[in-house]
């Protein structure tokens, strides 16, 4: 303790040191990540959680970051919930975006830290960046350790989209709609996508080749068990729908996987949005679905004290902007202008990456402008096989990645995601249970 102590003084006062070796200096001052776990991902509408409402996933979530961390809640200063919560009327999920996030989201926050057993001094909020909120909420709580305001938060990205929120037609004042930009923020997810494909030529063979090996992906790692230490088994009540009924089940797999899915397989499904283009389908899109994951965050000191175990280092995250219409490469901007914050090489220093899979279209992109290694992205598939629930994205891709690590025995994390009305977000992480 005393000599990390003396590190983290000394590298104050010496000249920084830059790239790979900063981000793996330990010092007492760092953010780390002491506990990262998720839900399962399971369909909305039709899965498992399609009747269990967004407080109640919370609620158990924070449940199980109690027990699991087995940390003396009077210790958490800050709760902070990532989640978008739009209205949703499957299938158009994708296809419409004018609508308005779940203002219950920071109430929600709120009254379920308390009724899941954090003390009224524990603080609660909400953010929204639509969907990389899940990673906003851990770089709120981080950016708040580092800064001294606190020592230990928990961040949480949540969704059901089986609830969704609520909905209006026309979001904008005739002002903005003035501004070609503002006006294209309305653009259907869908319509985005198509745009990408159409100009950046990403052909429909390359879209459902990618999606291909998602899916294919996704069933080894599940039947292999990879993510068995990531998820938390839920137990939720379930109605059928026919009869009334209603049973508790236990939750514990992910319910997109789809086994066998094949390229030609893909092949045959038709476009999803034909008023827009013929690339994007049901099957190269990411899936409607409800989930959660949640970091538990403090300074390196408070986890030693607390003989809490450290299972990374939060490196930093950073945002960016892009045109509204093709909001899908956001990632290629997000991940150049991060590693070069931190001084680092994608091809050589970053291990393992997971980049949401919103559409095949941006997927595709951004691995061939990026040049990234298809075999360090997405080892066990992306949103397109495991669903995108669109608040707990950001939160469960450190989860998963993190996991990645700890089997490959490697360092250094990376994820990203695009983000609605044209913005990308990017993380960096660095493994310490080598």
């Amino acid at each position: 303790m005393a000599t990390e102590r003396l590190n983290s003084i000394l590298s104050h006062l010496s000249p920084s040191k830059s790239g790979l070796s900063a981000i793996t200096q330990k010092n007492a001052d760092d953010v780390v990540i002491t506990l990262a776990i998720r839900t399962p991902l399971t369909k909305g509408f039709k899965g498992g959680m399609k009747d269990t409402p967004l407080d109640f996933i919370v609620y158990q979530l924070l449940k199980k970051v109690i027990e699991k961390s087995n940390i003396d809640p009077q210790m958490v200063e800050d709760i902070c919930l990532g989640n978008v919560s739009i209205d949703t009327t499957h299938p158009m999920i994708l296809t419409n975006m004018n609508k308005v996030s779940n203002s219950k989201a920071a109430y929600i926050a709120r009254a379920a830290s308390l009724a899941a057993g954090f003390p009224t001094t524990s603080a609660a909020s909400s953010v929204n960046r639509f969907c990389s909120s899940g990673l906003k909420a851990v770089q709120d709580i981080a950016n708040q350790i580092s800064s001294g305001s606190i020592e230990c938060g928990v961040a949480i990205g949540a969704e059901s989209m089986s609830e969704g929120g609520d909905r209006f037609e026309k979001p904008f004042h005739d002002a903005l709609l003035q501004n070609q930009d503002a006006e294209d923020c309305m653009q259907p997810m869908g319509q985005t996508s198509e745009n990408v494909g159409k100009d950046f030529d990403i052909s429909r063979e390359a879209q459902d080749k990618f999606a291909a090996e998602s899916y294919q992906r996704a069933e080894r790692a599940q039947k292999a068990g990879w993510f068995d230490d990531e998820i938390v088994p839920f137990t939720v009540t379930v109605k059928d729908p026919k009869t009334g009924e209603e049973k508790k089940v236990t939750l514990t797999k992910d319910e997109g996987p789809r086994y066998g899915t094949t390229f030609e397989s893909l092949s045959k499904i038709r476009p999803a949005f034909p008023a827009y283009g013929d690339k994007s389908t049901g099957g190269n899109s990411s899936q409607v679905t409800d989930g959660a994951a949640a970091i538990l965050l403090m300074k390196r000191s408070t986890a030693q004290k607390m003989n809490q175990p450290i299972l990374a280092k939060f490196c930093g995250a950073t945002v960016t902007g892009v045109a509204p219409r093709i909001m899908g490469i956001g990632p290629s901007l997000a991940i150049p202008k991060l590693l070069g914050k931190l001084n680092l090489n994608l091809q050589k220093d970053v291990d393992i990456i997971e980049l949401n899979e919103a559409f095949a279209s941006m997927a595709v992109y951004c691995t061939n402008v990026l040049g990234i290694d298809p075999s360090k992205m997405n080892v066990r598939g992306g949103a397109i096989a495991l669903g995108h629930p669109l608040g707990a994205t950001g939160a469960r891709q450190i989860c998963t990645g993190l996991s990645e690590c700890r089997r490959q025995k490697k360092k250094i994390l990376l994820t990203s995601m695009c983000i609605g009305t044209g913005q990308g977000m990017a993380g960096l992480f660095v493994n310490e249970q080598l």
